[in-house]
């Protein structure tokens, strides 16, 4: 990992990490409150229900001629009566409690509760018992083995959403890369053929027919990546001439631009145009198209191949007998810098002007391949046929 995707990288882990700890820091806080809240109250609600069961048996014992009388008791818990004044009569705390200063603690929990009418003479009834902090402690291994697993999966989920944030950088880089690599291939191979052969020209001092050839395809191969590369930085700024075009004409001229470039690779053109052919387009989208179209036939095909090209009113459709395309590339092969095939180098912007071109005037476009069996691609600007 570069040092540039790692700066990324981690600062996205950061910031994830720690929002998201914080978020679920504060969530968790929230919800032990209230969950200790619910505990207490349970334990409260049971000191409720105790006083009122204390109260039926005080009833019974006033309402009892029995003697003596026995307070009574409930285990776990501790109790006293009071009388009107709030005066200390009877329990079974160690020391008697006054019930002006009574405050709930962390260790025991207080209740008074009415007597009425006043049984045995008590107005006030006190019911206490010890906090259990079993559930509470209980509830804190829960959220703490809670944390840690969550930290764990937040941990691994933040990883792999930075490898997901900083894959794009990767993939742009990689691509910048290749793209650089491919464009000092691709210009090096023209240039080193037109200084070898100019040197041969100096050399013998006589011009032959093979070297002049050479020097062409060469300068027109460089002709033509300069194009591409300035049509993909100003498409959008430079002006269009749109108007009714002889693209029978322009057709066959691009077939001769390319004539030496295939006869080196003794490919054939296999010619269908229907002459007289006009439709309205710019003409340099339209050079530009046919030529990427071509180019990419007579690139991707085989030696002693054929390249069949039909011009009618509806459609333009140039096959090849060349290496196809991987299914699984078609879906993308139209997109910047994407290639069939990497062995035969190129800069994988042909096919993405086609598209935008096409894109562009509203023509359809379509594209049918298979490995080993060739490609087709069919330009409609009729919606007929």
């Amino acid at each position: 990992m570069l040092r540039s995707e790692k700066k990324s990288f981690l600062r996205f882990l950061l910031i994830y990490l720690g929002s998201t700890f914080l978020l679920f820091f504060i969530s968790i806080a929230v919800f032990y409150h209230y969950q200790k809240h619910q505990i207490l109250d349970q334990q409260m609600q049971s000191l409720r229900s105790k006083a009122d069961t204390l109260k039926s048996h005080l009833r019974l014992l006033h309402e009892s001629y029995e003697s003596p009388l026995a307070y009574p008791e409930i285990a776990g818990y501790d109790s006293a009566i009071y009388d009107l004044e709030r005066r200390y009569i009877f329990g079974t705390f160690p020391s008697a409690p006054s019930l002006e200063h009574l405050t709930d603690s962390d260790d025991l929990h207080y209740y008074i509760a009415p007597v009425e009418p006043y049984y045995l003479g008590a107005a006030y009834l006190l019911v206490a018992k010890p906090v259990d902090h079993a559930p509470i402690q209980h509830l804190q291994k829960t959220i703490v083995w809670f944390m840690v697993i969550a930290g764990i999966a937040f941990s691994a989920l933040g990883i792999f959403l930075g490898r997901l944030f900083v894959a794009p950088m990767r993939e742009s880089i990689t691509t910048m890369n290749r793209f650089i690599q491919d464009t000092t291939h691709e210009l090096n191979t023209p240039i080193s053929t037109i200084l070898a052969n100019i040197e041969m020209l100096e050399t013998f001092g006589k011009c032959k027919g093979q070297e002049l050839k050479r020097i062409e395809i060469a300068s027109r191969t460089l002709s033509r990546i300069y194009d591409d590369l300035t049509y993909l930085n100003l498409n959008h700024r430079y002006y269009r001439d749109i108007r009714p075009l002889d693209l029978s004409a322009l057709l066959r001229d691009r077939i001769l631009y390319f004539d030496n470039m295939a006869r080196a690779k003794s490919i054939r053109f296999d010619l269908m145009i229907e002459p007289g052919i006009e439709i309205a387009v710019d003409h340099s989208d339209a050079v530009r198209l046919i030529d990427n179209l071509i180019a990419n036939a007579v690139k991707y095909n085989r030696q002693n191949g054929t390249v069949t090209i039909t011009l009618t009113p509806e459609y333009l459709r140039i096959r090849d007998s060349g290496i196809g395309i991987a299914r699984e590339k078609i879906d993308t092969i139209f997109d910047r810098f994407a290639r069939g095939d990497s062995a035969e180098g190129g800069f994988g912007i042909g096919l993405h002007i086609v598209r935008r071109i096409t894109e562009d005037y509203r023509f359809g476009l379509q594209l049918e391949s298979n490995p080993n069996q060739g490609t087709e691609v069919t330009i409609r600007w009729s919606k007929e046929s």
